[in-house]
């Protein structure tokens, strides 16, 4: 106490730094931002590897194909934690040992009495060799390895026995090499590499079961231990030639080949199925190894868990089972088992299963029903859109009474009298709680709402699974699985069309999905109506051609459905469905080799009731030496309304935009002799093959991102020369006077277009973009950027826009633009994901609403995220504080005041008269 009265001012700023200590560490986030209009969704991918973690009875460990590694709950089915690792294929998991009960990997130096790490191996080149803690997911050691031969490593693999970590890697025709390391720290356990001698080993045919090398070669399993001292070959006779690489069994020395198992070790081989799945588990009986295997029944969507004891195959039958499988689930793959002896009975097993499907899904089976499901699929989506969902019963009565157009004044009037009156007969029946009983749409909540922005979601993933999730909640209202399709070549996904929407009352809405047969790889389509997931016309359809290109027509049949034109590889054109062929007539496609880099204009004709293909352009885009091939082609939103033909200047004339319908712009990227690697960008309309505007970019390397809208293109790309993410905005301008402002022409050969081009500096890099999307076009354009940190960042056109000056701002202040700054900031606000960070982002889909103001934004990736977002401010919507109660005063008494001045005005005008 001296002290401080010695020191008068110390103690007052002790106060003052303690209060500034606590106002930094205040935060806060609007109402809109607490997930009342956003929801997320968090998911690992789909499983690989995953064991239970016996030093806890609620966690699962499991790696993915997405590069993650997490802890799931088993209870829940909850995500505990999650490491997200780096990209495919430095991150690509190779290993993952989780330790068993009693066989834990030991560490020295004062470490052993901490919980037994889980490892795993990623990559190739080098290889990263980790130890996680399984509690909380932290980092706690890691050593890499550089493998000596690189173009070998891809091929490595690993595993883990009695505490050290062995390195195979195979020499195909030649021999394996064998390395042996101290898990922990790396270091050899042996001076030198072993190499075992195995011609008869050829790449795609191998794989590793426990410490045997095997190969599936012609009608025989040949396989080799690589721990042995003195290896021999081991042969198994198969029935047919094998097809593929065998499977290895989790747990045991064997393989699966062909609807069989085959015991490395013994001479006995159990037929599974071609949808079963083996697994060995030494822990359900001590002293026993238990064989378990799966059979699947698609007529009663079945799943039966048989099990016998590994030493005479007699039959365990305590812990089999047989539960329901969903028709929704792929082949299933046995992960993992755990069971334990209940209390109070004797040889009753509690077992818990772990499968994972091959359409992604991650399923916990106890006491043989399923306790909880993962629908990992969702963890890798390809394409999306948001569908209206269809009218109520009351509303859709008045649009089929609207619909009646016949001129019958008097029908109408019956009809509307009629519809009154079953309008009010329905309210008393539900006021006295005995009225209809609600359709399956209203039940599930799935009808439209005043402004439109309640819709369902249609998510298309890469494993073949539909899903439709209503954008409000995250709930799934159906699920659909087509194991057959995949996507096309050169990385293109399977699309979603949209024939016909909910618009059409009594129509229902109508979506086609297009890709390719897994086996034959011609072309697989799927109709289904978007609201209740039910197939139509049959649903599944295998078509006898491979697909190279496919489109919506224009103009719609007598139904409101729009055909879907498909361009096969022998250039010839197919309508689906074919009565609408005939408005395929005059319709312009074009299809593109990112190999070659060459892009061809075609004009489909249809006489004599058939269709045909007549080329009309062929444009070479690899440059001189050939070594250019395309790498992104972005054309523009078909549903896109443009709202203003024209920009005012600061001098009141009008800049008329350029907008070209069939502009499209394709990228290109090869590497040059003095530059390293250039980037072209070229804007080239479809129908006429001309080359509207081309632009070159030096020392230029991808990732490229790019957004095509109205009169402007925005790409994103890495500089290497100074190490940085840019981007580019480019617009173009007819002129002060415009050519033709009704219709559009490409065969007009309009004039070349003004230009305008600026380049910014991005801070992040990014993973992807996408443009906001309204109703009518009214609402100002932002770019959502998605970034790798996981952010989703809203920045508008006025940040981007090329026009911005470097000198004279005095003019652009007229116009309402900002002066050039090459940096481009990014402040927190902007942020529409605020704290819900999105791992891998991929992709980010964008749809209007009923209102103006506001678009839809789904953003996909490891995790997915719906939300909206308002580029103008929600101008058209009444705030949710709106005083509705002062309003309505305000309006009586102005009414109220108006008769009462009313009335004394005319008695004063019946006075003025008599004077």
């Amino acid at each position: 106490m001296d002290y401080f009265k010695s020191v008068p001012h110390l103690k007052s700023k002790l106060w003052l730094l303690l209060l500034v200590a606590i106002l930094h560490s205040t935060c806060g986030l609007y109402e809109d931002q607490i997930g009342k209009f956003d929801w997320r969704q968090h998911y690992v991918g789909k499983v690989k590897f995953g064991g239970f973690d016996f030093s806890s009875l609620d966690r699962i460990i499991v790696a993915t194909e997405s590069n993650a590694l997490a802890a799931i709950s088993a209870k829940s089915g909850e995500i505990l934690w999650r490491q997200v690792l780096e990209k495919s294929p430095r991150g690509d998991i190779k290993l993952l040992y989780v330790p068993n009960q009693g066989n834990g990997v030991q560490f020295s130096g004062g470490r052993s009495n901490r919980a037994f790490d889980v490892i795993t191996v990623t990559g190739a080149s080098p290889a990263l060799i980790r130890g996680w803690n399984p509690n909380t997911g932290s980092l706690e050691w890691e050593w890499s390895l550089l493998p000596a031969s690189p173009e070998r490593a891809e091929n490595a693999l690993w595993f883990v026995r009695d505490g050290n970590l062995y390195h195979v890697v195979p020499v195909w025709g030649s021999h394996i090499e064998l390395t042996e390391y101290f898990v922990a720290s790396g270091q050899q356990t042996k001076p030198s590499t072993s190499r075992i001698s195995a011609a008869w080993i050829k790449d795609e045919k191998c794989t590793l079961a426990e410490s045997f090398f095997v190969c599936a070669i012609d009608q025989q399993i040949l396989a080799v231990d690589l721990l042995a001292e003195n290896p021999q070959i081991i042969a198994k006779p198969l029935e047919t030639v094998a097809s593929g690489s065998p499977n290895a069994v989790v747990g045991e020395a064997a393989v699966v080949q062909d609807g069989r198992m085959y015991s490395l070790t013994s001479d006995y081989k159990i037929a599974i199925g071609a949808e079963g799945s083996v697994l060995v588990d030494e822990n359900i009986l001590e002293g026993e190894k238990i064989l378990l295997y799966t059979s699947v029944d698609r007529e009663r969507n079945s799943l039966k868990l048989t099990a016998n004891k590994l030493s005479d195959l007699s039959n365990f039958g305590a812990i089999e089972f047989q539960a329901d499988y969903a028709e929704t689930f792929g082949t299933p793959c046995l992960l993992a088992v755990r069971c334990k002896v209940t209390t109070g009975s004797q040889g009753t097993f509690a077992c818990r299963v772990l499968i994972s499907s091959q359409d992604g899904a991650l399923t916990l089976i106890q006491q043989g029903k399923i306790k909880w499901t993962r629908e990992e699929a969702l963890a890798d989506v390809e394409t999306a859109d948001f569908l209206d969902l269809t009218l109520s019963d009351a509303e859709g009565a008045i649009e089929e009474e609207l619909n009646n157009k016949n001129g019958d004044v008097f029908g109408a009037l019956q009809r509307r009298i009629t519809s009154q009156i079953s309008h009010v007969k329905n309210l008393v029946l539900h006021v006295l709680g005995l009225g209809p009983a609600p359709s399956k749409a209203q039940k599930a909540g799935l009808v439209r709402d005043d402004f439109g922005l309640h819709k369902m979601l249609v998510v298309v993933t890469s494993s073949g699974k539909v899903f439709g999730i209503d954008n409000n909640s995250g709930k799934q209202h159906w699920i659909r699985y087509l194991p057959e399709m995949i996507g096309f070549a050169n990385g293109q996904s399977i699309k979603l069309l949209v024939q016909r929407t909910s618009r059409f009352y009594p129509l229902s809405a109508q979506c086609l999905i297009l890709g390719r047969h897994r086996d034959t790889k011609n072309g697989l389509i799927y109709q289904f109506n978007p609201i209740t997931g039910q197939p139509v016309n049959g649903g599944v359809v295998q078509l006898p051609y491979k697909i190279l290109q496919a489109s919506l027509l224009h103009e719609t049949g007598p139904d409101f459905l729009r055909g879907v034109l498909l361009l096969d590889e022998n250039n010839e054109a197919h309508v689906l469905p074919e009565s609408l062929a005939k408005y395929a007539n005059n319709f312009y496609m074009f299809s593109a080799d990112r190999e070659t880099a060459t892009v061809k204009g075609y004009l489909v004709e249809y006489r004599n009731g058939k269709l045909s293909t007549v080329p009309t352009w062929t444009v070479n885009l690899s440059g001189a030496g050939k070594t250019q091939q395309i790498v992104a082609i972005e054309g523009k939103n078909p549903i896109e309304h443009v709202h203003s033909q024209g920009r005012v200047l600061a001098d009141r004339s009008v800049l008329y935009k350029y907008i070209n319908p069939n502009l499209v712009a394709v990228a290109t990227h090869g590497p040059d002799n003095i530059h390293k690697y250039i980037l072209n960008v070229y804007l080239l309309d479809v129908v006429s093959g001309s080359i509207v505007f081309s632009m070159s970019h030096k020392r230029i390397r991808p990732p490229l991102q790019m957004v095509h809208s109205e009169n402007w293109l925005v790409y994103s790309y890495y500089n290497d020369k100074v190490r940085r993410t840019e981007v580019t905005s480019v617009e173009l301008y007819e002129g002060k006077t415009q050519t033709n402002s009704t219709v559009w022409s490409s065969l007009d050969a309009p004039p070349m277009p003004l230009v305008e081009r600026q380049s910014y500096v991005l801070p992040v890099a990014v993973a992807t973009m996408q443009e906001t999307i309204t109703e009518k076009g009214i609402t100002n354009k932002h770019i959502l950027f998605g970034l790798t940190t996981g952010a989703v960042v809203e920045m508008s056109w006025a940040l981007l826009d090329p026009r911005r000056p470097v000198t004279s701002p005095e003019k652009a202040r007229e116009e309402g633009i900002i002066p050039y700054m090459p940096e481009l900031p990014m402040p927190h606000e902007i942020i529409i994901n605020y704290n819900q960070t999105i791992a891998n982002i991929k992709g980010i889909h964008t749809a209007p609403s009923g209102l103006e103001s506001t678009c839809l934004v789904f953003v996909h990736g490891l995790d997915i995220f719906v939300t909206r977002v308002a580029p103008s401010k929600t101008f058209d919507l009444l705030k949710e504080d709106f005083d509705y109660f002062l309003i309505t005063v305000v309006l009586i008494l102005l009414t109220s005041t108006s008769y009462v001045v009313k009335i004394f005005a005319s008695k004063k005008v019946i006075k003025q008269a008599w004077k």
